[in-house]
């Protein structure tokens, strides 16, 4: 998906993600303690989307919105999938050598400014749901689109919200003028957080074969991509959008304004995330009242990224993470069943998408009327 790299400082002091061994002679030299901070820093910005979005993966079915419902993921898609994101990859690649960077990024500024304050304020609406004063009344709104009149009358959008809602989408809203105007990297890391989490709640692998077709065909991917060609790298040395984390590792020296940046691609977090939602709602399935395949993915998946932390530390040079990632988050989960005797349970598990459920639950209900 993307490589964990160090970036250097632009003219505009923007990040634009080139290899460290490449930094011009004039570049600030990071403290061993400011290098230090911004790695902690990606990795722990990396496990909470996991974390929290593998928590509320379990139960986002019953959201209230069609937007709240997950998406499965069938072995067809996982199959493709590789493929799709090679052509947009390589087309992106392409437009950057073509156009100009400048009008493409901007096109793209808006498109995830959108998209940044839905996602934003989808992961802000629990906490919102906690915090709104009980004495403050909740009006409840409908917004309805329609295409057409009378019987031929389409439903194009119906999407329900209250006031906590509009108060999500209102900081949401700040936030991203904040990103547009200022390509903070604050606000940047904001929206990557909420891309991140809304990710690994919403996509659900169907089965635990689906997610290792889908992490092995992006571990070859993301290792051709990255050490194959340049085209990874330049991609996202020219790709000015909410698709990575950033921390600053000059942060001690220059304070919010520092410029020295390294980063992480969102879909080192969301591939291996979404895996490791899908054992956890395994570990619920079992009702053993555990959660032993989660936390084993889990800390594999702190004990790979930090690999690859430290390889691209010692080689100065990007490193593709699910080259890492995907064995040990893949491999210690499977080594766990083999142990326990659970690996033929582990495999038999299936997911049913939300509109199977419903046909289940529908069946039911009908069953025990008759």
């Amino acid at each position: 998906m993307a490589d964990v790299e160090q970036s250097v400082p632009g003219p505009d002091g923007a990040s634009n993600g080139s290899d460290a061994v490449n930094g011009t002679a004039g570049r600030f030299v990071s403290s061993a303690e400011g290098t230090a901070l911004a790695y902690g820093s990606l990795l722990l910005m990396a496990l909470l989307p996991i974390f929290f979005g593998a928590l509320r993966s379990v139960g986002c079915s019953k959201g209230k919105n069609a937007s709240d419902m997950p998406e499965t993921i069938t072995s067809r898609d996982a199959a493709r999938f590789p493929i799709i994101a090679s052509c947009t990859l390589f087309g992106l690649y392409l437009f950057f050598k073509v156009f100009s960077q400048e009008y493409i990024n901007l096109l793209l500024s808006m498109y995830f400014f959108v998209l940044g304050i839905l996602a934003l304020s989808h992961t802000m609406s629990p906490f919102m749901c906690r915090v709104f004063p009980a004495n403050v009344p909740n009006k409840q709104y409908q917004l309805l689109f329609t295409q057409g009149a009378g019987d031929s009358r389409e439903e194009i959008l119906n999407y329900e919200f209250d006031t906590k809602d509009l108060i999500c989408l209102c900081v949401s809203g700040v936030v991203g003028v904040w990103y547009v105007l200022k390509k903070h990297w604050v606000a940047n890391n904001l929206f990557g957080l909420a891309f991140a989490l809304n990710g690994v709640e919403l996509l659900h692998l169907n089965n635990v074969s689906t997610g290792c077709i889908l992490l092995g065909g992006l571990f070859v991917y993301d290792v051709f991509w990255v050490f194959g060609t340049n085209v990874m790298v330049t991609v996202a040395k020219s790709f000015e959008a909410p698709i990575k984390l950033v921390f600053p590792q000059d942060l001690l020296e220059r304070g919010l304004g520092a410029s020295n940046f390294a980063m992480l691609g969102l879909g080192d977090i969301v591939i291996p995330g979404i895996f490791i939602a899908l054992l956890l709602r395994f570990d619920v399935s079992l009702k053993k009242n555990t959660r032993t395949y989660f936390y084993t993915s889990f800390l594999a998946y702190i004990f790979g990224l930090g690999l690859t932390i430290f390889v691209m530390h010692t080689f100065k040079h990007a490193q593709p993470a699910l080259l890492y990632l995907v064995p040990v988050c893949v491999g210690f989960p499977m080594l766990v069943a083999l142990v326990k005797g659970e690996l033929t349970e582990m495999f038999s598990y299936e997911e049913s998408s939300p509109e199977e459920a419903s046909l289940k639950e529908d069946t039911t209900e009908s069953d025990k009327d008759k």
